[in-house]
């Protein structure tokens, strides 16, 4: 029996070890072809993002809102789906009979386009004779780019020279933001990952390791937006060239991040361990924490989103998560798996070498070249270096209160040349500007009289019509006198359309309709209505923006302070203390004050920005919080596990130390990555990319630098109570 266990031995233990050697193959080779076809879903989706997704403001509000409800019950009264173009044709001179009748042969020859669906109006004359408007029905589910394009483009060519036109309305808009938004798969991802390989190819020094990090990086998103896409298709979330535009920036910058920590692990294994399979795992132990800490920190942060009243919002919160859930992902499995078949090559020509005694002696602080000098710099005197950076910071917040942050017009969110706006300035130097997009009031049958009285009394408000089937233009207009009859003296009044026994009434407004005097006629319009004790509902174009501006508000006061009792519960469990915790929090509150108050004053004083979006201090400050906090884990985990070994001055230093490099990278390509927001000119994006990018190199170069650590060593092992480390 002996003999025959012995004799067996050998080929058991070498069919083992063959056993393991096919395994040590076979895993990583699954993993690279798994993400290969993930990346071959999701792919092709890039040019077809706009297929799942809308960019209407009323989609986004909560169904509660009175805006919503007025959009979904003015369906009832009229068959009508159209998006109205608003053709405004201007002169410098009277028009003559001869050029008003070419303008309604042009007008009428519209109604052949494809996109047109319904009657095209006839030309309107301006009073002062030097303008018409014509209202074109738009298909909701035509490339609105395109049929404006073809408005303009066919008027243009079939009028005299002398007249000038211009599109604007509801369609024009939509135009302008679709044509802005289309640089989202080419340019935005373009100049992202341009930038990331540029900082990768300094950092690195390598040929085949920047390629590696930045597939991982595209991989992920690729794989992110085939189930996102799928998941919007389906209509369980709502996208926008916004959310779209945040999720590809977020995902190459985390993805990046995430594997920058994993490869300067790597290289460090690399150097104790000769067996590549042994670093890797060593690699993956060691990063793991930190990565799955960070990227659930983002998560949890996104998640709060879901709390928002506005689904552009609580949409984003789901997306951007999906988003990072794939970053990490593929940071802890593609990434791992390619350095493993490519070993030590893929740092080629810095190839890290077995040398394990040459790696314990660069485990000193002086190892480390200028980030250790800083790192001792620091301890030398922590407690003016942590003052008068927190000194310096609190002044920078002063500046928030500067930022104004209560809405912005319709016509000032795209940032380059609109022909939108200009023909939005045009059609209100001739005609009342509200014309196209009136104010609409769903009110009881029996209130039609009181609610149009009021109405007519708002002194924002130039006329007030009721929507009439029997009418030939569908509606019939309302004076102190009633209803009025459209035809020569003697013709009845036509009856107004009732359903379900209520009428809507529409008021045309003098200003435009994303001014902040229409939405003040909003806000008079419903007390006003309100006090009388009628039961009305007031909607339209700047009901939306009225409603969306207060449901931001309400959010941003709910959220924010959910975000960092949650960000707070888990720096808890991860640092096993609550004294760190909380000084990490107020750290990155105070940075993301400092990063606020110096976007303000660039805003309002370098930019010359016409104001901020309510939503924008919010995603700046889920981003910056959930982000930010991020360099103080990977800073802090390390420094615990230094601690642990060295007490807590010397973890710190070590901690600081070691970590510079690596943390400093990922801040740059955050910032960097952020920062291609802004060549889509949305004002929205602008501002976040600005905040974002600013606040993310404050974080890593004052914020983790200097204040994290002078104030860690200031305080010393107190710093981790209530644990045990904390008593030594």
């Amino acid at each position: 029996m002996t003999d025959q266990r012995e004799s067996h031995g050998p080929t058991h233990r070498a069919e083992t070890r063959r056993g393991l050697s096919l395994l040590r193959i076979l895993v990583p080779a699954l993993l690279i072809l798994a993400w290969v076809a993930a990346a071959g879903l999701g792919g092709p989706l890039f040019g077809r993002v706009d297929e799942v997704s809308s960019n209407d403001r009323t989609a986004y509000l909560p169904s509660s809102a009175e805006a919503t409800q007025v959009q979904e019950l003015a369906g009832e009264f009229t068959d009508s789906e159209a998006i109205p173009a608003i053709v405004v044709v201007t002169a410098e001179s009277a028009l003559e009979e001869e050029s008003l009748q070419t303008l309604a042969d042009a007008s009428a020859a519209l109604a052949e386009q494809p996109a047109v669906i319904e009657e095209v109006s006839p030309p309107i004359p301006s009073e002062d004779g030097l303008a018409v408007q014509i209202f074109v029905p738009l298909d909701p589910e035509a490339d609105l780019g395109s049929a404006v394009d073809q408005v303009s483009s066919e008027l243009t060519s079939a009028l005299p020279a002398d007249l000038t036109v211009h599109v604007t309305g509801p369609a024009g808009f939509s135009a302008d933001l679709g044509e802005a938004f289309s640089g989202i798969d080419g340019l935005l991802l373009g100049v992202a990952l341009a930038a990331v390989l540029v900082i990768l190819i300094v950092v690195y020094r390598s040929l085949l390791l920047p390629l590696i990090v930045l597939s991982t990086s595209v991989f992920a998103l690729c794989a992110a937006l085939a189930v996102i896409w799928n998941l919007a298709a389906a209509e369980v979330l709502l996208l926008s060239g916004q959310t779209q535009g945040i999720l590809f920036i977020l995902v190459i910058g985390a993805a990046t991040d995430y594997s920058l920590l994993y490869v300067a692990r790597y290289r460090d294994e690399l150097r104790t361990h000769r067996n590549r399979g042994a670093a890797t795992a060593a690699a993956v132990r060691g990063t793991i924490e930190p990565v799955l800490a960070s990227g659930g920190t983002v998560i949890a942060g996104l998640l709060c989103l879901l709390l928002s009243d506005l689904k552009s919002n609580s949409t984003l919160g789901p997306v951007a998560a999906i988003g990072i859930v794939f970053a990490m992902l593929a940071a802890l499995t593609f990434l791992p798996a390619v350095l493993y078949a490519t070993g030590r090559a893929a740092f080629w020509p810095r190839r890290p070498h077995f040398d394990p005694a040459a790696a314990e002696s660069e485990q000193t602080i002086a190892a480390h070249g200028s980030w250790g000098k800083i790192a001792a710099w620091v301890a030398r005197r922590p407690r003016p270096i942590w003052i008068l950076t927190a000194l310096v910071l609190a002044i920078g917040s002063v500046g928030a209160t500067q930022l104004e942050a209560d809405g912005v017009p319709q016509s000032d969110l795209v940032l380059t040349d609109s022909a939108a706006r200009e023909g939005q300035i045009a059609l209100g130097e001739h005609f009342p500007a509200g014309q196209g997009s009136p104010l609409q009031v769903i009110t009881d049958e029996g209130e039609l009289d009181a609610v149009a009285e009021t109405l007519l009394a708002n002194s924002h408000i130039d006329s007030v019509t009721v929507t009439a089937e029997d009418s030939p233009s569908g509606s019939a207009a309302v004076t102190a006198e009633g209803i009025q009859a459209a035809g020569p003296p003697g013709t009845p009044a036509p009856e107004p359309t009732v359903v379900k026994g209520s009428v809507l009434l529409q008021g045309t407004l003098v200003d435009a309709p994303d001014s902040a005097a229409a939405e003040q006629a909003v806000r008079e319009v419903r007390s006003a209505l309100a006090a009388q004790g009628t039961d009305a509902l007031v909607g339209g174009v700047s009901a939306t923006s009225v409603d969306t501006n207060d449901a931001s508000a309400h959010d941003r006061a709910l959220i924010i302070p959910v975000v960092l009792v949650v960000i707070l519960l888990i720096l808890m469990l991860l640092l096993r203390s609550v004294l760190a915790p909380v000084l990490l929090v107020a750290t990155t509150v105070l940075s993301f004050g400092t990063a606020l108050g110096v976007s303000a004053l660039v805003f309002n004083h370098a930019f010359q920005f016409p104001g901020a979006d309510p939503a924008v201090p919010l995603f700046g400050f889920v981003f910056l919080v959930a982000l930010g906090i991020d360099y103080n884990i990977f800073l802090m985990t390390r420094v615990r596990e230094e601690s642990l070994a060295h007490g807590t001055p010397d973890g710190v230093v070590r901690g600081l130390a070691v970590t510079g490099g690596v943390i400093t990278s990922a801040g740059v390509v955050l910032a960097a990555t952020f920062a291609a927001l802004s060549v889509i000119p949305i004002l929205f994006l602008a501002q976040i990319a600005f905040i974002v990018a600013f606040g993310v190199l404050l974080d890593t170069f004052v914020v983790r630098t200097l204040l994290v650590p002078a104030l860690s060593l200031d305080i010393g092992r107190r710093i981790w109570w209530p644990s045990a480390l904390s008593r030594g």
